[in-house]
This record gives structure tokens, C-alpha cells and sequence, in this order.
């Protein structure tokens, strides 16, 4: 099958490991993953803060970035940014009477998965261990993203997938479908608010004794992390696609005491994330 990768704006930026590890899990099921490069931001930040005309634009410009390559489906590493494409985009297309844009965004959304979706729904995936060579010798505990959960309905998916990850021990986090407090913007505007619900889910995730909290969006695990990080707690945080890629012969970084994971710190384009992917240096 050949995938189009789309790595969304806090993963190219800040977590480019994700997408590598993303990329790696794909390949090794022996799928070929593209890059479609004129991709940017999904204009779910403009969407919530209610920039409706603004974010038709950044609709328009992920229609055509993705309707530039050939491909299958496309994968995303992010439950919220998977959301606002299946979910927002033909809303706001709507909204502007635009009918083409609409009927394009809705074709472009229906391909879209997020990673979890894609390796349980499309590609048959339940084993890790077995059919990725997923091993990671670690006590974690697993927060589910709100989009993930109320948008996409993923269920146990990512959970599941986690559970059969060779070596690792899961453990149940208390009130583990409470939102972490990120929220993009809300986090800003209502920082009492998102502080304090932080600080019932690191609270929540120190009382596991697990040494890594993991989930399936960039986004909530960079809060977390940094509400994790600022207590002195000794818990981090790992996106679930670098569990699922990790392997024996090749294991994952940790996250150090900072929350950053060792080679990882300087930013840099979501193309040369991907590394040796198929077109992603175009």
C-alpha cells in the first residue's frame, strides 16, 4: 500500500521523532510512505479560536497539498489534527459556499486515518510484538486524547496495541478520560483552569508508579509532560507510535529529566523527519 504521511505542525516541529518512528512502523509492514510537501498546519488552532476565514485557507492549501500525490491513504500521528480534517474542513468549506472545496475535503478526510486506525482498521494489526517487532521493557500507563475519544472514537485501539508490545507493562491510569487541560488555545486564554486540571492528571499518573505516560497526541503529551516535568515528578511522557517502533535491536529513547528525548531537541522540517521516506526531501 502506499501511504501519504501527514505529520502536522507540533510533531514536524517539536516531536520529529514521532513521525520518524511512524514512518518506520509503516515500512517495516512493508508499505511505501510519500511525503506530500506543500502540506503545513490543519487549521485546527484557527478553527477553535473561531478565525473561520482564515482557516478556509489553510483548508484550501491541505486539499491541494494532498491531492498532489498519488497514494492510498493518509496517516497522521495526531487524533486531534486527524479530527479537524475529517470533521472541520468540509464545515468551513461549507461555511464559505465553496462546493468544490467541500466535495475535495471530504474526499481527501475519508482516506484519512489516524495511526492507530490505520494499523488495526486497514492493516489488521493486533499483535505489536509479533507483526511490528514492537519491544519496549517498561512499566507505562496510557492517557486517551479527547478528540481521540469523542471525535474519532478510537476506542481501545491505541491501548490495545500498546498491551502487545513485547516486554511492556501497562498499568490503568485513574480518571484516564479526563481531558489533560490543553485543549490548544484554551490552555492560554484559561490557564487557571488548564493548570488545574494538569495537575489532577500528573497527579493521576505519578499514583500508577509508571515511569512513562503515553497517548496519541503530540500536543496533550507536551503539556503533560511539561505539568509532569515542572512537579519534579520522575515520570515522562512518549508518544505511542515510538513505543510501537521501538525494538530490541534498536530501542527507543527515553525521555530525560527535562522531558526531551537524547538528539532530539533542535527542531527541524517535517521532510527531513522522515528521514529516507519516499519523497520527503523534495
Amino acid at each position: 500500500m502506499r501511504i501519504a504521511l501527514f505529520a502536522t505542525c507540533i510533531v514536524d516541529a517539536m516531536y520529529p521523532r514521532v513521525a520518524r518512528a511512524t514512518v518506520q512502523i509503516l515500512e517495516r509492514l512493508g508499505h511505501d510512505v510519500v511525503f506530500p510537501s506543500g502540506q503545513a498546519c490543519c487549521g485546527q488552532m484557527h478553527t477553535n479560536s473561531g478565525y473561520f476565514d482564515a482557516a478556509t485557507k489553510v483548508v484550501d492549501n491541505h486539499v491541494r497539498a494532498f491531492e498532489a500525490d498519488e497514494y492510498d491513504v493518509v496517516v497522521a500521528p495526531s487524533g486531534s489534527c486527524v479530527a479537524s480534517v475529517k470533521h472541520q474542513h468540509p464545515m468551513l468549506a461549507e461555511r464559505s459556499g465553496d462546493a468544490g472545496l467541500k466535495a475535495r475535503a471530504e474526499t481527501i478526510g475519508a482516506k484519512t486515518y489516524e495511526l492507530s486506525q490505520l494499523l488495526v482498521d486497514v492493516l489488521g494489526v493486533t499483535d505489536a510484538a509479533a507483526q511490528i517487532g514492537s519491544h519496549f521493557p517498561h512499566t507505562v500507563t496510557y492517557h486517551p486524547s479527547c478528540h481521540g475519544m469523542r471525535l474519532l472514537r478510537l476506542g481501545d485501539r491505541q491501548l490495545n496495541l500498546l498491551k502487545s508490545v513485547g516486554g511492556i507493562d501497562v498499568v490503568e491510569l485513574p480518571e484516564a478520560d479526563q481531558c489533560c487541560g490543553f485543549g490548544g488555545t484554551f490552555a492560554m486564554k484559561n490557564s487557571e483552569v488548564s493548570g488545574a486540571m494538569l495537575e489532577d492528571k500528573a497527579r493521576n499518573i505519578c499514583s500508577t508508579g509508571a515511569s512513562l505516560c503515553s497517548g496519541g497526541d503530540a500536543s496533550c503529551l507536551l503539556h503533560i509532560g511539561g505539568g509532569l516535568s515542572r512537579s519534579g515528578a520522575a515520570a515522562g511522557t512518549l508518544h505511542f507510535a515510538e513505543i510501537l517502533a521501538s525494538t530490541l535491536e534498536d530501542p527507543a529513547q527515553l525521555p530525560d529529566s527535562s522531558g526531551t528525548t537524547a538528539g532530539t531537541a533542535t527542531p527541524t522540517t517535517a521532510g527531513t523527519a522522515t528521514g529516507t521516506t519516499t519523497g520527503a526531501t523534495r
